[in-house]
């Protein structure tokens, strides 16, 4: 199973959360930033439905997946 983490950090006068390399819109407390984040932690952990997937991988070649709509990643937030 695969995990995120979502950091809150300081960020363009204010504060945001982080996901690798992405940042958030910027809140202008600490508080309102991990709240922000704490949601949308809740909500990727939010089982969906099961989804056929097709996409073309760099070789030009297509794969047809399912998508387990339970399958989903353990979302975690540090502050």
């Amino acid at each position: 199973m695969s995990e995120i983490t979502y950091r809150i950090v300081e960020h363009d006068g204010g504060f945001a959360y982080k996901v690798g390399d992405v940042f958030s819109e910027t809140f202008r407390s600490r508080e309102e930033a991990l709240q922000a984040a704490q949601r949308a932690a809740a909500e990727q952990q939010i089982p969906g439905s099961t989804e056929g997937i097709r996409y073309q991988d760099g070789q030009g070649a297509w794969h047809d997946e399912t998508s387990d709509g339970h399958d989903r990643p353990i979302a975690r937030v540090v502050e």
